[in-house]
């Protein structure tokens, strides 16, 4: 199989199913490094392929995309060859909107979709684009203010340990990606249509960045049946209840591991 800078090892020949995961705004594929041991460990059978985005970890050297589109093409020509095995795909705020974007390029080119989608902790696509508020509840757009505004309120959504705000040298590293990757967020728009693939939604119950309702709206986003799960936790549920998430994935990887590959009608 052909090698690409956006998986970190060739895909397993044999697994049952692929689950591939994007990161969210600032994140990497790390934030899934315990996935395929997690996962294994629930009798779930899967190949975890964490997708790593460029200009962050392993690959910080290369340019950031900042528009959704360029990305989303380079990602379906680099991951062709993978996505024409059984697949689920897991996106994670940011990595939702890149997954639903990704199955809609596949959908409308008449390619593999994957089995289902699990979108997490994003905002459907006719909604805006969360917005980062700085703290204190001022409402203020902290994407577009300065580094401290950007950090503090990343600290109180939970995707950043407040330690870090005593390491501006370490912010300098990080916030230019978060706030790249905002942007991608905000190119996006509000085009979009149903994809035929099942959608399966999470959100988190406390979540003050994306409301549970605003991710139930994906409902019409969804031709081949929805569902939505509500865990606890703010938005990055992902990170401090990973376990009550993982409890809820891996029926899904067994529900769809078996089933045969779904080739899309150009649309």
């Amino acid at each position: 199989m052909t090698t690409t800078e956006y998986l970190a090892r060739p895909p397993q020949p044999r697994a049952p199913v692929r689950l591939l995961c994007f990161p969210f705004a600032g994140g990497g594929a790390s934030a899934y490094a315990r996935w395929q041991c997690e996962l294994d460990a629930r009798g779930a059978p899967v190949d975890v392929l964490p997708v790593r985005l460029p200009g962050r970890e392993g690959r910080s050297g290369e340019p950031r995309f900042t528009e959704l589109a360029p990305l989303v093409e380079e990602l379906d020509a680099a991951l062709d060859e993978v996505l024409t095995s059984p697949h689920l795909l897991y996106g994670h705020s940011m990595g939702a909107l890149i997954a639903y974007a990704l199955i809609r390029r596949r959908q409308q080119r008449g390619a593999t979709l994957p089995h289902a989608a699990l979108l997490a902790a994003y905002r459907a696509p006719h909604l805006p684009p969360p917005r980062i508020d700085s703290e204190a509840g001022s409402g203020a757009d902290a994407s577009s203010g300065t580094d401290t505004d950007l950090a503090r309120a990343l600290v109180a959504l939970g995707g950043l340990p407040e330690a870090l705000l005593g390491h501006p040298e370490w912010l300098r590293a990080l916030l230019p990606v978060v706030r790249d990757d905002l942007a991608l967020c905000a190119s996006a728009g509000s085009t979009g249509g149903p994809v035929r693939v099942p959608l399966h939604l999470f959100a988190g119950a406390d979540d003050s960045l994306v409301r549970v309702p605003e991710v139930t709206a994906w409902r019409r986003y969804a031709a081949r049946g929805c569902e939505v799960r509500v865990l606890p936790g703010g938005h990055f549920f992902l990170r401090t209840h990973e376990r009550w998430l993982l409890d809820e994935v891996a029926p899904l990887v067994r529900r769809y591991g078996g089933r045969r590959t779904v080739h899309a009608a150009a649309s």
